[in-house]
């Protein structure tokens, strides 16, 4: 059940969707927004050692003031980022996230991360849809994204996508390219 879903035309950092997961269960996903932070930091802290390096290629506990601030204060134009939020314990709970910046006119980098306990419920995949649908409406052609090769759950995403998924294996990833057109 789709709640609300914003053009990038429109105002993106009120985007807002309810989705429903493979068990049943129930997210929003939404656009990541400054006051976000306590539980976006927490989010980082919930996420396994191997989940951080398949998103970093390195174990990244803690980000700089710095860091943090580029992740969280996005501009929707150049810089898209949607979080998944469940309930937990009674109070909304930031689960997982995705964000595309754009690296040249057309085309931009997209990256995920989902907690593991979330993980291998669909939450990848909607939020590529989404973030897709951002992107075409923002006129992009090309997402791009570097995956480890063990990533195989992340590469059966891109690949299910419903998009030409090109594929180009270098001395440590896999370029992954998804045409929009």
């Amino acid at each position: 059940m789709q709640r609300q879903r914003l053009s990038a035309a429109s105002n993106t950092l009120q985007y807002s969707v309810v989705e429903t997961l493979r068990n049943g269960r129930q997210i929003e996903i939404r656009a990541l927004r400054p006051e976000d932070r306590d539980d976006f930091v927490a989010a980082v802290s919930r996420v396994g050692t191997q989940s951080l390096y398949r998103r970093f290629f390195a174990v990244r506990r803690h980000f700089t003031e710095d860091e943090t601030s580029f992740y969280l204060n996005v501009d929707f134009r150049n810089h898209v980022a949607l979080v998944a939020i469940a309930g937990e314990n009674g109070r909304p709970t930031i689960v997982a996230g995705s964000r595309y910046i754009i690296v040249e006119p057309g085309r931009a980098e997209v990256a995920f991360t989902v907690l593991d306990q979330y993980q291998g419920q669909g939450i990848g995949a909607l939020l590529l849809r989404h973030l897709v649908a951002i992107a075409k409406d923002a006129g992009l052609k090309e997402l791009i994204a570097d995956v480890l090769p063990e990533n195989g759950a992340m590469l059966k995403v891109f690949r299910r996508s419903g998009f030409l998924c090109g594929e180009k294996r270098d001395a440590s990833s896999i370029n992954v390219k998804l045409e929009l057109c």
